[in-house]
């Protein structure tokens, strides 16, 4: 037996997270560089860099853990489903979409990658869908969720349940987009090229 490095994107982002967590937050350094801070800021390459880099940051031990164990559990499968360019796609969109509107509608900073985690919890029960079906689970993934972080965002807790509700609607789109289009790793049944 061996030890396989079988999911490249998510391993990749994973070490990143924990590597920006013990800079940030053990060596105190770089932290603002993996914040999202309200505003608009176009002339700022700073600020470019932050509509990606804040999924790195983490506030404390508990956020990046309960973060990673979502992304190390269902990453493999949509990485393995769609492949590492697909996810890393779908990761950047997610990050990106969720900050514009972020920065647009919100005046407190953000940072974490629970977007993403959101994003992979609505891809994974789309793996079964066709046509004009709609999976009973993907269902009752959207009511548990996102109906939580709905009635979540009405409590001043410091989370950005809207972080996780665009996560989960970005990963909803494209999951209905890719199954739809027959564009999943594994399928053989057309030949669209690959992205």
């Amino acid at each position: 037996m061996k030890i396989t490095f079988n999911s490249p994107v998510i391993l990749i982002f994973s070490s990143i997270c924990v590597a920006v967590y013990l800079l940030s937050n053990v060596l105190n350094l770089f932290t603002s560089s993996f914040t999202l801070f309200p505003g608009w800021y176009p002339d700022s390459f700073g600020w470019y860099f932050s509509l990606i880099s804040y999924t790195f940051g983490h506030a404390d031990m508990n956020h990046l853990i309960g973060n990673l164990s979502f992304i190390l559990l269902l990453g493999p499968i949509i990485e393995g489903r769609y492949g590492g360019k697909k996810l890393t796609l779908m990761m950047f969109a997610t990050a990106i979409v969720t900050a514009l509107i972020h920065v647009i509608f919100f005046n407190h900073a953000l940072l974490g990658a629970s977007g993403i985690v959101f994003m992979l919890i609505l891809l994974t029960p789309l793996g079964n869908f066709k046509n004009n079906e709609i999976p009973l689970t993907f269902i009752l993934i959207v009511i548990i969720f996102i109906g939580k972080e709905i009635m979540g965002s009405f409590n001043d807790d410091n989370i950005s349940h809207f972080g996780h509700i665009m996560g989960g609607i970005v990963g909803a789109v494209f999951g209905f987009v890719f199954n739809a289009q027959g564009k999943t790793k594994g399928d053989n049944s057309t030949k669209l090229p690959l992205t």
